[in-house]
């Protein structure tokens, strides 16, 4: 075990340190996750629609489609806002101006994303005609594309700065006007690079890549058990290395999420039943029904914690329980340590398998309906499971029911590593 552990430590923490850390993955990561406010307050307008008590529900009605806009320009144009994110994020790594880098970003997305249509409207006699934008080829089915030419765009306007294919203004102008002039020809060159590869070579990138990645869209975010139990597996992998698991997989799994949630937000707003939604494996999914007081369902182990005959643990399981009940677990995963703990490992790795498999097949058994709406993290797990799931009340009690599942899978793990800090303490006491 020692010689396992020590592996991990030599040969797989690095490499999974440098991957977190890389530029471009680490500016995907923090594009998209600056959309969360905006999705999660789309989310809130989707409940606010769709309220469990019929008075309440009558009342809102009438104004049913003007409290659907905020969702429509919030997760309807999901990937507009990821691309801007993605693009300043990445800039910034490069100490060229973000504001620049993101228009450009997104002048690029445009073009690639979407054509504007011709409409010729018959309004009160009147002939009117018009150019009009489908806002939903913005949505999160483009966000690879969104990824991809944020990021080409970024290297361009880079790449050109630093040959010095800019204008270039005298000493004195204002910082944003000199960076409005040397971001001129990176524009000419974005704006020529994608038209033409939309427009003359008839090539769609966000098709292209649409093809490409749906099938392991289909498996890691989708509905595939098998690809659940990859996410949940690396991800707690990763934190017994001492890695932030999600920021790990963040930039791999973090857009079929974003996808995933969407569709399905989409598909309740359109009508569609909550048990009928297209994805199971939804990042909410995972977050209430399994990451239940964080990753590795360490609230459980705090509960164990605060009854500990160890000082140490209970002291620990006092300081921790707030914090997990709000699904903040760092205290406890780098307290205690799980950190590259052959005990406590086990159970961290082990418990969050079994709490995917059962909430899995309640779910396509249609015991507990799929997620449509996207709340906050640090919500307590059976009220944030309760309204995403268009308040169906098993989902609260499943949250329960694998708590005490993570309970009793964590119970002699926990006996073991108690036994050996109680040790410890009465030898540092001697």
């Amino acid at each position: 075990m020692d010689k396992f552990v020590d592996f991990l430590e030599t040969k797989i923490s690095p490499v999974a340190g440098r991957i977190s850390s890389q530029r471009h993955m680490t500016a995907i990561r923090k594009g998209i996750i600056a959309t969360l406010p905006l999705t999660i307050v789309g989310s809130f307008f989707t409940i606010l629609l769709n309220l469990p008590v019929q008075s309440l529900a009558d009342l809102i009605a009438p104004y049913q489609s003007m409290l659907d806009i905020p969702f429509r320009f919030t997760v309807g144009i999901l990937s507009l806002y990821a691309t801007f994110g993605i693009a300043s994020s990445l800039a910034g790594t490069y100490n060229i101006d973000r504001l620049s880098a993101g228009f450009l970003a997104v002048l690029a997305f445009l073009i690639t994303s979407i054509t504007p249509t011709r409409v010729m409207e018959d309004v009160d006699g009147v002939i009117t005609a018009g150019r009009y934008l489908n806002i939903g080829q913005l949505s999160s089915s483009a966000l690879f594309g969104a990824i991809v030419t944020a990021l080409l765009s970024v290297e361009i306007y880079r790449w050109m700065k630093e040959k010095n294919i800019t204008i270039k203004m005298p000493a004195g102008v204002p910082p944003e006007v000199a960076n409005s002039f040397v971001a001129l020809f990176p524009t000419a060159v974005i704006i020529f690079l994608f038209w033409s590869v939309k427009y003359l070579l008839n090539f769609n990138i966000n098709d292209f890549l649409s093809n490409l990645l749906l099938p392991f869209k289909d498996v890691l975010a989708g509905n595939s058990l098998f690809g659940g139990l990859l996410t949940v597996f690396l991800i707690t992998f990763f934190w017994v290395l001492g890695i932030h698991g999600p920021a790990i997989m963040g930039p791999v799994i973090r857009p079929f999420w974003d996808m995933s949630i969407a569709e399905n937000m989409d598909a309740f707003a359109a009508g569609v039943p909550a048990n009928e939604l297209p994805n199971i494996f939804t990042e909410q999914f995972l977050q209430w029904f399994v990451w239940i007081g964080g990753a590795g369902g360490t609230l459980a182990l705090v509960v164990l914690f605060l009854f500990s005959k160890s000082e140490y643990l209970r002291s620990l399981g006092r300081l921790s329980f707030v914090p997990g009940l709000f699904n903040i677990n760092e205290p406890v995963i780098f307290g205690t340590p799980i950190v590259m703990n052959p005990i406590l490992a086990i159970p961290f790795i082990v418990a969050p398998l079994v709490t995917t498999t059962l909430s899995y097949f309640l779910t396509v058994t249609d015991l507990v309906p799929l997620m449509m709406a996207r709340l906050p993290f640090s919500m307590i797990s059976p009220i944030a499971a309760w309204i995403s799931t268009d308040w169906n009340v098993f989902a609260g009690v499943l949250v329960v029911i694998n708590f005490f599942i993570t309970l009793a899978i964590y119970y002699p793990f926990f006996k073991v590593f108690e036994d050996q800090q109680i040790k410890r303490e009465l030898e540092e006491q001697q």
